[in-house]
């Protein structure tokens, strides 16, 4: 597991960066060029976005009006962050087999959000997963738990992105570390600010079409030398490669089993309590977009998969044995830019200078699709959950709402490029656990028994998610990530690098067990609800007309 921390995007520290001229052979002028285009056509998207954001819904869901395909792209564009072209690329060429499966989990949790969750998260939310989990028990409450996972999930993941865009954009546009941050966060800001969910939806959108685009046309690129025969590219990386036959068997990534079980827990399960993901099936008209929403973005993502994988191998072939992507000129050195910069020369050896630049201005409009649709999640919990529903009762006026969400935008935008500057030079590797830990622990468990078990209360959800949240916080802390890589000590006190697999299942535990010990007259009520939420989640009736909880 220690390789794979030094081969995510988001963890690549400062000593692995080299400047861009390094990797491209000079100031890419084809880079910053297509750089400059996305910037003007995103910018158009927003201003006309803007002219069309006048309510609440606007803002948060793009008026319900986004058609199944719109959203699967959208999602599959929030999803697909810049870590998926370069980390993961970067992990098959260095790990092969072992690479492909830790891919795998990031993909396998799409049928659960499919056939389990789609339709009746659209049917019984509005604005965010909080809306849900609060259709029977008492909102206030609930809605403070659902904010406490749902802000930290978002704040793992902004400085994961802004970390990550910061060393992206130094290394391949040359600016300074600093610049770079607030460059995506002002951006971000514009885009969210003005634009709400229907600018954000777009960017994500021409982001994800992008990336598609550009990983295809260099797979096709880097099969030429193998004659597009799969067989052929996998024997030359097995020659090619140091490892030999064994690139293609499992390796040390996979030695443990229960450090991969609680990995692949935390992936499977995490997907289905990201609040950025939940929220955007409520931007379509009903529960058979929602459906179509998760079939399309399934089929993008998992081809988007196919095609890294392949680049990985190709590249083991390409990059792997030519000492001019080298720091010492030396195959098997370190590699120009860092570990994660596999992609970014592959695209060069095979598409020249004009292809690298297309390609690095689409690793930025993966980074800044992804950072809005952050931003945009983590405010509509401040304005909806608790400025509206919790501080105003729900007396909130539409207008209110609105202007404390964008307030909230511009303070997590802020905070996000202050965080990004600070933790520059800092190993973030954990927050990766972290934000999937959280998510599984946290949010998952309290949203899956909200739409299916009858037996749930309101102080059963409140402890089963404290107990998720605290206990993927304390573990992810003990781990080896933290506890030996980041705090120092000799040994870590939780042998494993990922929570799920222990704080998901307590977090399940106690939510029956304080459940079923529910007494109160509250717990009464919660119970005789889940009645009228079952009509509703089933059939939709009432969607149209729902109001907020």
């Amino acid at each position: 597991m220690k390789r794979l921390r030094t081969l995510l995007l988001p963890m690549t520290c400062c000593s692995q960066v080299a400047h861009a001229d390094t990797l491209a052979g000079g100031i890419n002028t084809s880079a910053i060029g297509m750089f400059l285009l996305f910037i003007c056509i995103t910018l158009a998207i927003t201003a006309w976005a803007a002219r069309k954001t006048r309510s609440a819904a606007d803002f948060y869901t793009a008026g319900g009006g986004i058609s199944g395909l719109q959203n699967g792209l959208a999602i599959a564009g929030d999803y697909m962050s810049a870590s998926t072209l370069l980390g993961l690329s970067s992990m098959v060429f260095a790990k092969g087999y072992d690479g492909v499966i830790y891919m795998t989990g990031f993909f396998i949790g799409w049928p659960v959000l499919t056939f389990l969750m789609a339709e009746r998260l659209r049917n019984l939310g509005h604005y965010t997963f909080a809306d849900i989990v609060s259709f029977r028990l008492d909102p206030r409450r609930i809605r403070v738990l659902a904010a406490c996972g749902s802000l930290t999930v978002v704040s793992c993941y902004l400085l994961l992105q802004m970390v990550g865009a910061g060393q992206l954009i130094k290394l391949l546009f040359g600016l300074d570390y600093k610049v770079a941050v607030v460059v995506v966060g002002v951006l971000m800001l514009v885009y969210v600010i003005f634009g709400g969910m229907l600018a954000t939806t777009w960017v994500q959108i021409t982001k994800a079409i992008l990336l598609l685009a550009g990983g295809t046309v260099l797979m096709l690129l880097a099969l030429v030398p193998f004659d597009f025969n799969l067989d052929t590219l996998a024997q030359r990386a097995v020659q090619a490669h140091t490892a030999g036959w064994a690139l293609m068997g499992p390796g040390s990534m996979l030695s443990h089993p229960l450090n991969v079980a609680s990995m692949a827990i935390g992936l499977v399960f995490g997907l289905a309590g990201l609040p950025h993901v939940l929220m955007r099936f409520f931007t379509v008209p009903n529960a058979r977009e929602a459906r179509k929403s998760v079939f399309y973005a399934s089929g993008f993502i998992g081809f988007f998969f196919l095609v890294v994988c392949v680049l990985g191998f190709a590249a083991i072939v390409i990059v792997g044995t030519d000492p001019a992507y080298f720091v010492d000129g030396k195959v098997g050195g370190a590699l120009m830019g860092g570990s994660n910069m596999v992609a970014m020369h592959l695209a060069k050896a095979v598409g020249g200078n004009l292809f690298l630049g297309f390609l690095s201005a689409v690793a930025f409009a993966t980074i800044l699709a992804v950072v809005a649709g952050l931003t945009l999640a983590g405010a509509s919990v401040v304005s909806h959950d608790l400025y509206a529903m919790v501080i105003k009762r729900g007396n909130a006026s539409e207008a209110k709402e609105m202007r404390v969400s964008r307030v909230a935008v511009a303070v997590l935008g802020l905070l996000a490029m202050a965080l990004g500057i600070l933790f520059e030079q800092v190993n973030i590797a954990f927050l990766v656990g972290l934000t999937f830990g959280i998510a599984a622990s946290a949010n998952f468990p309290v949203l899956f028994m909200a739409m299916y078990w009858q037996g749930l209360t309101t102080r059963g959800a409140i402890c089963g998610g404290l107990a998720g949240l605290v206990s993927a916080l304390v573990l992810v802390v003990l781990s080896p990530t933290v506890w030996v890589t980041v705090l120092g000590h000799d040994h870590a006190l939780f042998p494993y690098d990922h929570p799920a697999l222990f704080s998901m299942p307590l977090s399940f535990i106690v939510i029956i067990v304080v459940s079923r010990l529910d007494r109160s007259a509250r717990a009464a009520q919660d119970r005789a609800g889940f009645a009228d939420q079952l009509v509703r989640a089933q059939t939709g009736l009432g969607v149209a007309s729902a109001s907020t909880h």
